[in-house]
Formats: C-alpha cells, sequence, structure tokens
C-alpha cells in the first residue's frame, strides 16, 4: 500500500503562507486607503462581482475535478504495472523450463535465463519512472518556494538513468537500450526478442509463448497510457485562464467588500458609535479568507495537473516501482542483502 502526503490544517496554511500574507497586504492597503482619504465614491455593485465569483467557482471546480481524473488515471495505470509485473515475475518462473526443450540446459542456466528477464523486466520499471520524472515546460509546481524550501525532491533527481540500468542489463543491452530516445520500449523490444529465442530452444512452450507476449503486449498499453498522460498535459488555455481570473476576481473583492463592511458600520454606529467606527477593519480578516478558499483551490487543482512531477501529491511511482524490484528479487531467492531498500519517507511522504 502506497501512502501519500495529507496536509493537516497547520500544514495547509503553512504551505499557502505566501499568498495569505500578499492577500493581508492587497485588503489592508484597500482598507487604508478607503478609510483614511474617505474614498466612499471607490466601489462597485455585488452583482457584476457576483456573477464573476460564480464563474470562477465553475472554472475552478472543473479544473479539480479534471486533474484529480489525471492523478487516479495515473493510479490505476501504475497500479495495472503492479499486477502485471508480478504476473510476468510469476510466469517467467513456471514457463522458462526443459518440458519442451530440443537440448535440455541445466538448472543453473535456465535459473540465468529467468533473472536476465526478471532483471530486465525491473530496468524496464527504472527507465519508465525516469522519463515520466523528465521535466516538462508547464511542469512549474516543483519550483514553488514551499516544495523548494522542505526539499521535495524525487529519488531520480539524485540519480541518473544510466547508474539505474547498468546493474540490470547486459553491456550489449545497455548500449542497444541507450542508443534509442524511447528507452523503456527498447526494453519491452528485448525482452520479446529474448522470448522468441527461447520459444526456439524450445525452454519456452508456444502457448506460453503466447502468455508471456500477451503480458509484454500489456506492458506496452500501460507504458503508453502513462505516457500520455505525461505528455499532454491539461489543456494550458483552461489552465491559464482560470489562474488570470481567479485572480482578477481576488483583486475585484476589495472593491464591493471594504465599502460594504463600512455601510454596515455606519448603521451600527447608530448604537455603539466605537464599533461603527471600526467596523470596516473586519473586512480584513473576510476577504483574507475568501481570497485563500479560491487561491488554494486554484492552486490545488495546478498541483494535481501533473501526476508523475514529482511533488508530494502525486503518484509515487519510484516507491511503488522500488516495491515491485523488491517483490520480484525476493521471488528469485535473493537474500534482503542483496536487494535494495525501499526509497525513504520525506515529510511523510513517499515518491
Amino acid at each position: 500500500m502506497h501512502i501519500k502526503k495529507t496536509y493537516t490544517t497547520k500544514e495547509m496554511a503553512w504551505w499557502t503562507r505566501f499568498e495569505t500574507m500578499l492577500f493581508f497586504l492587497i485588503i489592508a492597503v484597500w482598507v487604508a486607503v478607503y478609510y483614511f482619504f474617505e474614498l466612499s465614491w471607490l466601489k462597485i455593485p455585488w452583482t457584476p462581482l457576483a456573477l464573476i465569483g460564480t464563474a470562477v467557482a465553475f472554472v475552478i471546480g472543473f479544473q479539480n475535478n479534471a486533474a484529480y481524473g489525471r492523478i487516479w488515471e495515473a493510479r490505476k495505470i501504475w497500479g495495472g504495472i503492479v499486477n502485471t509485473s508480478r504476473t510476468f515475475g510469476a510466469f517467467v518462473q513456471d514457463m522458462v523450463n526443459n518440458n519442451y526443450a530440443k537440448d535440455t540446459v541445466g538448472d543453473a542456466e535456465l535459473q540465468q535465463e529467468i533473472k536476465v528477464l526478471t532483471y530486465r523486466h525491473i530496468a524496464w520499471m527504472n527507465a519508465l519512472r525516469h522519463a515520466m520524472r523528465m521535466p516538462k515546460p508547464w511542469e512549474t509546481t516543483v519550483n514553488h518556494k514551499t516544495n523548494q524550501e522542505w526539499d521535495m525532491r524525487p529519488p531520480e533527481q539524485d540519480s541518473s538513468l544510466e547508474n539505474d540500468l547498468k546493474p540490470y542489463i547486459s553491456e550489449s543491452d545497455y548500449n542497444y537500450v541507450m542508443s534509442k530516445n524511447n528507452k523503456q520500449t527498447a526494453m519491452l523490444y528485448l525482452q520479446s526478442h529474448h522470448l522468441q529465442e527461447l520459444k526456439e530452444k524450445g525452454l519456452i512452450w508456444e502457448f506460453s509463448f503466447l502468455e508471456l507476449e500477451g503480458v509484454i503486449q500489456e506492458l506496452f498499453t500501460l507504458q503508453g497510457k502513462s505516457e500520455r498522460i505525461k505528455n499532454f498535459p491539461y489543456p494550458r488555455h483552461f489552465a491559464t485562464l482560470n489562474h488570470f481570473f481567479m485572480w482578477i476576481f481576488v483583486l475585484l473583492l476589495p472593491m464591493a467588500l471594504v465599502p460594504q463592511f463600512a455601510s454596515i458600520g455606519n448603521e451600527v454606529a447608530n448604537i455603539n458609535p466605537i464599533v461603527g467606527e471600526l467596523f470596516i477593519w473586519l473586512s480584513i480578516p473576510f476577504y483574507v479568507i475568501v481570497a485563500w478558499v479560491f487561491h488554494t483551490m486554484e492552486r490545488i487543482g495546478r498541483t494535481g495537473e501533473n501526476p508523475f512531477e514529482g511533488t508530494a501529491n502525486d503518484v509515487p511511482i519510484s516507491t511503488i516501482s522500488r516495491g515491485i524490484e523488491i517483490d520480484l528479487r525476493q521471488n528469485l531467492g535473493e537474500s534482503q542483502d542483496e536487494i535494495p531498500k525501499q526509497f525513504a519517507v520525506k515529510h511523510d511522504t513517499q515518491f
């Protein structure tokens, strides 16, 4: 089970503190100018602002639904990779044998063939996760100040693809894979070629070969789905306009909110002059709350647009890949000392 970060109220407030301070500064300036310079004419009616706010809320809701859909689809794809990888490991161990061999080979050679196929699959997962972590121009969430200060870095930023492939494949396979643009696809081609060679030797029964090729086909399908999410972003005109609309609403809001509180203060002054005089300053916390809600919801949508970017709320593909590797190598009979440990958890977050 792969657990992602769940923000508490305190952490969410800390995550958005820079924007909150900006909202406080905006409304404080508005109230001060309105109060000390008596600019009672500087206001707009609520009706057009309410229409803008409603439109912004709809667009933000649409963006959040679309972003959640992308995250959930990505998680299902990698859940499929988990299941298909385990199936592949089990099939290879049971279907590579001497039962239909033209010339039987020793158990050590059979185990070596099984190990090569299994290790190449691990290399395929490493190539795929590195490809999914490659930065794209539209992936900007990882550059936010809070992500930088919390050092939210996926493991792929601390290791190279070359180093993560060399322990699992032969030198000839490595040279072949590194000469291709899509290295994970090249890895699956090698797997298929290897299975064909084993079938010709009789080390894989023809029916078993078809089953294993079906697993390779499923891996191609899952890889393609994952690459589609990575390479096709949430439509930028939706994302960009939504961001601008949110800021238009936030910047226009004081022109309706501050006069409204001033008007209420005038009514209160008939009962309590002191409270009525200062009532306008209550617009500061109310504005900050409203602006914070709209901005935070919009930012949550932006954060979820790219589920492989490598932030705290993305799909933990590094942890998933390492978990599959541990399962496969344990079932090969390797000792715990030979198998790498799971990636470390940072700030209660798996990557």
